[in-house]
């Protein structure tokens, strides 16, 4: 997925792109690249959810072909555009690039259809390689044309990506690096009396709600293990984490002679997404932060405390078992970590609510599309009825 290719006449001309998910806060940095790069880029087609006023600002101002939003009730079509499904938008045939930056289960099947037209997809979307990793690994072996058909957005994911690059072999180990979040200190008393707000105050990045809370209970760290492994083809018993703090190095990957090689700069998402819209080339951007060597005064690592932060562990758990527990543990910490933010719950019954939902599952090998759909709505499902009280 992530092997060297060439981009042939596009070196030359603008790169056009469809952006799934442009009101989130990547699909909105996406954009912030763009206004950076106007000579680089050309945005023909916009997909969001609900966020319409925000749309209607970013169709005025990038003046897309295409168009996506969920509700046609609440918004006429703009002028010079044209309604389409995302899925019809992954596929077009003027997309050079497509930007899967959508949450939850929305980004899987736009990112099947546009590996199967041979597209080159920029992912931030978790969800698809979570739930159907072994459904999109299949897909991409059949485009035996065209590789990398995904360019990795996850800043860690992204740092793996950029560190291979260059090396004949495969690595001897991948070390994903995680800040620890806004309660990496605190005691499993404390954190069971933390608030919405206090969870929503990450340290290092700015992101969207779901990914924030997800990345204070290392749940977001779990699901780039399951990604990594499928990306990167590598065995689970080779993917290691170490808490960050300082948010400077973004993974590593040791080498078959022992060393290792790092990729560091400024915590901002612009930098990967950059990385994916541009490569194979490296471009000057002078909107972004440049990293200051002389101003860091330590580099911390240490390992994981997977008693404080279960969700860590039921993620890597729900990876290795495999079949149809990935889209058990999607769709059911997708409804928690909601459930949470209406203040409905604490932030430490999600993984119980996750785990609960998890040992009831009765698990599908080698699901198709259809099957995982179903796990993962049957998740959803089971969430509420445990939190009504029913079994």
């Amino acid at each position: 997925m992530y092997d060297s290719y060439e981009m042939g006449n596009q070196h030359n001309s603008l790169k056009k792109l469809a952006i799934l998910g442009s009101t989130g806060s990547i699909g909105q940095q996406t954009l912030d690249v763009i206004r950076a790069l106007p000579d680089k880029f050309k945005v023909i087609a916009l997909a969001a959810g609900s966020n319409i006023e925000l749309l209607h600002r970013q169709i005025q101002e990038f003046k897309p072909r295409m168009v996506y939003y969920q509700n046609q009730e609440l918004y006429s079509k703009p002028k010079d555009c044209e309604f389409v499904t995302i899925e019809k938008m992954a596929c077009h045939p003027d997309v050079d690039l497509v930007v899967v930056a959508t949450s939850g289960k929305a980004g899987l099947l736009p990112t099947i259809e546009a590996i199967r037209c041979g597209k080159m997809i920029a992912l931030s979307n978790k969800e698809p390689l979570v739930m159907a990793g072994e459904i999109i690994l299949g897909e991409i072996k059949k485009q035996q044309n065209r590789q990398p058909v995904i360019l990795p957005v996850d800043s860690e994911h992204s740092a793996i990506w950029q560190c291979l690059n260059g090396e004949a072999e495969k690595p001897a180990r991948i070390i994903l690096t995680a800040s620890g979040g806004p309660f990496l200190n605190y005691s499993l008393y404390q954190m069971e009396n933390v608030t919405v707000e206090q969870a929503l105050q990450h340290p290092s990045w700015k992101m969207g709600k779901k990914v924030t809370i997800d990345s204070a209970t290392l749940m977001n760290k779990g699901l780039e293990v399951i990604e990594a492994h499928w990306l990167f083809e590598m065995p689970y018993n080779r993917i290691d984490i170490l808490i960050h703090p300082q948010s400077i190095i973004h993974s590593m990957v040791e080498l078959a002679d022992g060393c290792i090689k790092a990729q560091l700069s400024v915590p901002d998402m612009r930098f990967p997404i950059q990385y994916a819209l541009t490569y194979p080339e490296r471009i000057p951007n002078p909107t972004l932060p440049m990293l200051k060597l002389d101003q860091i005064r330590n580099l911390q690592f240490e390992k994981p405390d997977y008693h404080r932060f279960p969700c860590l562990r039921l993620a890597i758990e729900a990876g290795k078992t495999g079949g149809t527990y990935p889209a058990v543990l999607c769709g059911a910490d997708e409804v928690a970590v909601d459930l949470f933010l209406q203040k409905r719950i604490r932030l430490t019954d999600i993984a119980r609510l996750v785990e609960k939902v998890m040992s009831m599952h009765s698990p599908v090998y080698h699901p198709d599309l259809d099957t995982i759909m179903e796990a993962e709505n049957w998740a959803r499902e089971t969430v509420k009825k445990l939190l009504n009280g029913a079994n």
